[in-house]
């Protein structure tokens, strides 16, 4: 007996530390869940109302496809998406949150416009059969993007990339005839704008939280990125101010409670640009002259990927306004 009891005790400690072990490894593989949790993160800014918030780095960064703010609204029917990030792991990511936080079936992907880091995600709510919504000029504009995003942006979709994965809307709402989606017990107004940061902005306002989701036509801290038109961008602000918004989320950047400051320094910055091509082009400068010298007191600002975002928005401004 006495030979037996230490070798009882040596068995004992071997599986005692076999299970710290264990434990150890369980304690690893949470911390690491966590860890992963926390780098996909979502906060409910208001009853139902889901963000989240997209990170400040550049399109050709690690991370570019997570850059943008995106989220979902839940009704006591069902939940429609705003935006699915700019990949098909964004888009899991996002569904992955949703299903985590509520059974009701997601009804409705809502795209606020056309851009990579908005829309390469939508292909994750396939199997959920919900109706994808978007601009009347979406389809169009993602038609016009597909062979730049199969090209430049192929490893932000499943292996082998293909057109397929880049969803095209089965709805469009048209500029001047705002579409209602019930979700039940709350409604969202979509609003499609004329030629502003894109020809396919839609702006998405939930009535009961007072949330007003404005994708790209508001950019905060991250300097704001003409694809579309400076004039009928700096319009679309002046309309956009009038929204009746207690929330607002930006496409980029942070989240705002006073929608008219929120607006205030990208209507400055966008003013300048306006303001300043066309004194360029009056001057009778070349557009490489412009692209160094426009704007050059905004860049003191602060800001976010100042370069190459500025130069990109005074071609793209001189090229409109030229004609003028």
């Amino acid at each position: 007996m006495s030979a037996a009891a230490p070798g009882r005790r040596g068995v004992h400690g071997a599986r005692r530390g076999r299970g710290r072990l264990a434990f150890a490894a369980f304690a690893a593989l949470a911390l690491r869940a966590a860890a992963a949790a926390d780098a996909f993160a979502i906060d409910e800014i208001a009853a139902g109302v889901f963000v989240h918030p997209g990170r400040p780095v550049a399109l050709d960064a690690p991370g570019h496809d997570d850059i943008a703010n995106i989220g979902f609204v839940v009704g006591t029917r069902c939940v429609a998406v705003v935006d699915a990030g700019g990949s098909m792991r964004i888009g899991r990511a996002l569904r992955a949150a949703i299903r985590a936080r509520t059974p009701t079936p997601i009804c409705y992907v809502l795209d606020t416009h056309d851009h990579v880091d908005h829309v390469l995600g939508d292909a994750a709510f396939r199997d959920d059969r919900p109706s994808f919504v978007g601009h009347a000029n979406l389809a169009a504009a993602l038609a016009r993007d597909r062979a730049l995003f199969l090209r430049e942006y192929a490893g932000d979709l499943d292996a082998p990339a293909s057109a397929a994965e880049i969803v095209a809307p089965d709805r469009g709402v048209a500029v001047g005839r705002d579409a209602v989606l019930d979700l039940g017990g709350r409604r969202l107004v979509l609003r499609a704008w004329p030629k502003a940061h894109t020809d396919s902005d839609l702006t998405v306002y939930d009535e009961r939280s007072g949330t007003l989701w404005t994708g790209d036509l508001v950019f905060r801290a991250r300097l704001p990125a003409l694809d579309g038109s400076v004039v009928g961008w700096l319009a679309a602000l002046d309309a956009l101010a009038r929204q009746p918004a207690r929330r607002v989320v930006p496409g980029h950047g942070p989240l705002a409670r006073d929608l008219a400051a929120a607006i205030a320094p990208e209507r400055r910055y966008l003013e300048a640009l306006r303001d300043g091509v066309r004194a360029a082009i009056a001057r009778g400068e070349p557009m490489q002259q412009a692209i160094e010298q426009v704007g050059r007191d905004e860049r003191a600002r602060g800001w976010l990927l100042w370069e190459p975002t500025h130069a990109h928005n005074v071609a793209r401004a001189y090229q409109e306004l030229e004609w003028e």
